[in-house]
């Protein structure tokens, strides 16, 4: 799942910790294929590229990842991710442990074949980190009870 990108093209603690630990997985042998996910947010590159660079600099092929550059919610990353796999595809998201929840809810009620798969914590800054939290909350709760777009999912 992407994270901002900070000034610069520098990657956040999150996307950081997300693109290793994905990286590490494939390098592991526990993954065929990355798909980077995210937009360009308020600083270019998208955050797919700034995952994508992470993961060559650790020994991941190019031809390995697959840039889904178009999304801005963890709604949309999936919907795209859908779209590039395929509608029953097997997916292991990689992300922050209170993430997750609402990542695998979208991800199975799209159809997926999700697990997931939470990044070690370290390298953020703890504000960000309650924040992030405390917004996940109502944030699983909406992702719950909304309605997934059923057109163009294919």
């Amino acid at each position: 799942m992407g994270a901002a990108v900070w000034p610069d093209g520098v990657p956040s603690p999150a996307l950081r910790r997300r693109a290793e630990t994905a990286g590490r997985l494939f390098l592991a042998g526990q993954a065929e294929r990355i798909v980077a996910t995210g937009a360009v947010g308020e600083h270019p590159p998208s955050e797919a590229e700034a995952s994508a660079k992470i993961l060559t600099g650790m020994g991941v092929p190019s031809d390995r990842i697959l840039l889904e550059n178009l999304s801005t919610s963890t709604l949309e990353n999936l919907v795209q991710t859908r779209r590039l796999l395929g509608p029953r595809a097997r997916v292991v998201i990689v992300t922050d442990s209170w993430h997750l929840p609402r990542a695998l809810l979208t991800a199975r009620r799209l159809g997926l074949d999700a697990s997931g798969v939470t990044t070690p914590l370290r390298g953020g800054n703890p504000w960000r980190i309650t924040k992030a939290v405390i917004r996940e909350v109502p944030a699983l709760f909406w992702y719950a009870l909304r309605r997934l777009p059923r057109d163009n999912l294919s």
